[in-house]
């Protein structure tokens, strides 16, 4: 059997979820992994057969995404090109994660594919949205089209959607609490976020910022690059997780019993949505339009949080449905 995985770039979640299936994947048959996107700082280990320009959003450095870059790296003539170059009749099962590139090119040439991912799981009418007006619900809609689905969220609100992926190295964690707080903000430059975190000097912040290349300290603000090993370890130890409105590194700390305080980036459909669920369930949110972060991060510290999530490891079992339900 041939198996074409494709997966989206943009962001560490995705990558991070294909670190558990791409080993799974490769026990069914000969498989070639596809990523297009250029946002990512998580990596595979294992080949990449093609690595495509894609669609991505570039993440600001205020919150937000960046508009002006985001428009700018988008190319449509190497998009269609890329989407005739993929030769999808030589794979009897197509997988795709997000990805716009093939999830399109089997749209117009009426081949089947399966979403495995997070974004699938907005198919439901049952999964919890703000009740507002946004084009993103359109970009979420019609992003990477696929003919079948399979979803991942917080809980499972419909048939076909599972809990999270939880990645063997962080199930295997070992953990414990040293008390500092871990930040990852990936749309906060880090200036920004020192500027903040140090008018609350009661505690140690540890940051892992996009946007430095060098590790500092001010005052009880200690700021480093993007490293897996070192973030993990972080969040193994800390008190509690600050982070944006992504699904993996929430669903991380909610499976190790880590405190969370989600700001989902603005201008961000699914972020949005995913904090609208997490407040649901009891988590803090700052949200685009508060002025004054300090209050909820003040609180966010104080008082305890008991919540408990129950996210079994379930991926082998979905890897093998996939299969079984959709290869060809």
């Amino acid at each position: 059997m041939k198996i074409l995985y494709a997966i989206q770039g943009t962001g560490n979640g995705h990558i991070s979820r294909a670190r558990e299936i791409v080993p799974l994947l490769q026990t069914y048959g000969d498989l070639d992994i596809l990523i297009s996107g250029t946002q990512a700082d998580v990596k595979l280990t294992q080949e990449i057969k093609y690595q495509l320009h894609g669609f991505s959003f570039v993440f600001g450095k205020n919150g937000g995404v960046n508009h002006f870059k985001t428009w700018k790296n988008m190319n449509l003539f190497q998009f269609r090109k890329d989407m005739e170059a993929v030769p999808l009749t030589d794979y009897n099962l197509i997988i795709n994660d997000f990805e716009p590139v093939t999830a399109w090119a089997c749209k117009t040439q009426k081949i089947e594919s399966v979403s495995l991912s997070h974004q699938a799981a907005f198919k439901s009418k049952k999964v919890p949205r703000p009740k507002t007006i946004d084009w993103g619900k359109l970009i979420l809609s019609h992003y990477a089209p696929t003919t079948h689905h399979v979803g991942f969220h917080f809980k499972r609100y419909d048939d076909y959607i599972y809990t999270p992926v939880i990645r063997s190295e962080i199930r295997g964690l070992s953990i414990s609490n040293l008390d500092h707080y871990t930040v990852y903000l990936p749309a906060v430059s880090d200036q920004n976020l020192v500027k903040l975190l140090q008018q609350i000097p009661m505690v140690r912040w540890e940051v892992f910022s996009k946007h430095t290349q060098h590790s500092y300290s001010v005052g009880n603000v200690f700021v480093q690059p993007i490293h897996n090993e070192k973030f993990n370890a972080s969040l193994a130890s800390c008190e509690g997780l600050f982070t944006g409105g992504g699904f993996e590194g929430p669903a991380e700390a909610l499976f190790l019993g880590k405190k969370l305080l989600v700001a989902p980036m603005k201008f961000q459909y699914e972020q949005q949505c995913n904090a609208y669920a997490l407040k649901q369930l009891g988590i803090p949110v700052i949200w685009g339009s508060t002025k004054n972060w300090i209050p909820t991060i003040k609180q966010f510290i104080n008082e305890p949080q008991t919540h408990q999530f129950n996210f079994p490891d379930e991926t082998a079992m979905i890897v093998a449905k996939v299969v079984r339900d959709f290869a060809r």
